[in-house]
């Protein structure tokens, strides 16, 4: 009907519900004067008598009444659309995909998950660890929301940032004669007891190339395959390593001592981000995130080793 508003529907749901016209100007932010003009202006375009006047008071007619109902059931559905919209924006049944190393399963993502989750709580992660190449391979196949892994190149098909980059750090048993030196060299190493990761493992290789350019000797009395079992026989006493921070701060509590490496030896971790994923607020909502509350670690990191 030429000329009816949304504002006439609004003004008229306003007063039928408060019963006058002052407290319906109160509702809609504007003046008394304002909601009678508007009101009678809405009954002479639509052709209707909606109201009464009966003691100064508005007393909804028949065809009021119903029409009311009409606009009632509109208005449940804008309610359920502003329901919705807030839902939305509040990540409600949102779920998100997240595929990385294990490392970061297990040392990073615990700590900066949680205050995520709290400020969202019905969103629903689902953590995928996987090793290099594979891990790769699947950002590039556009597999998952987000990566994060430790190379410096970007899968083919995907964005990649830096988070975090810190020296890899060396690990002590409490109790050993090192732990009193706050920078270990190369040489510290020599005829120690040495856990290392596999043969296969890129830092592992970086490592051995350094200690040999060094003319170091190291026992290699154990090879594992994680930093985490690393530092589990660090703690037991087994013998020292050099492992990435992440890990190494996950134990520094519990009787891993942790100290600089003379050497520098970068571990970087990168945010991996499929370019051709559906556009996602909640994935920039975890992004954001993450570049917010990394610097955490590089934070507990330099407590450490102060």
């Amino acid at each position: 009907m030429a000329g009816v508003s949304l504002r006439h529907i609004e003004i008229f749901h306003a007063v039928i519900t408060t019963g006058n016209l002052t407290e319906a100007a109160a509702l809609l932010h504007t003046s008394q004067p304002t909601v009678s003009r508007e009101l009678a202006r809405f009954e002479k375009l639509i052709g209707l008598q909606l109201f009464e006047r009966v003691r100064g008071r508005l007393q909804p007619t028949v065809q009021g009444l119903r029409l009311f109902e009409e606009v009632q059931r509109s208005w449940y559905g804008l309610d359920r659309i502003i329901s919705a919209a807030e839902g939305l924006r509040q990540f409600r049944q949102g779920e998100l995909s997240i595929a990385c190393l294990p490392v970061f399963s297990q040392s990073l993502l615990p700590l900066l998950c949680q205050p995520f989750m709290q400020q969202y709580p019905e969103v629903s992660l689902n953590i995928i660890p996987q090793e290099s190449p594979l891990l790769e391979e699947w950002l590039s196949a556009q597999r998952y929301d987000l990566g994060l892994t430790e190379t410096s190149h970007t899968p083919a098909g995907t964005e990649r940032r830096a988070l975090f980059t810190q020296n890899e750090v060396c690990v002590l048993p409490k109790d050993h004669p090192l732990a009193r030196r706050e920078c270990l060299t190369p040489q510290d190493f020599a005829s120690e007891n040495y856990i290392s990761l596999s043969r296969t493992d890129s830092y592992r290789q970086l490592l051995d190339n350094l200690f040999n350019e060094q003319g170091v000797q190291r026992r290699m009395v154990m090879e594992t395959h994680s930093a985490a079992s690393v530092c589990a026989m660090v703690r037991a006493g087994v013998g020292v390593s050099i492992v990435n921070p992440l890990t190494a701060l996950d134990y520094a509590d519990s009787g891993v001592v942790m100290r600089r490496f003379s050497v520098e030896v970068p571990f970087t971790v990168s945010l991996i981000r499929p370019r051709h994923r559906p556009a996602s607020a909640l994935v920039d909502a975890f992004s954001e995130h993450l570049q917010q509350h990394i610097g955490l670690f590089s934070q507990r990191l330099e407590q450490q080793l102060n």
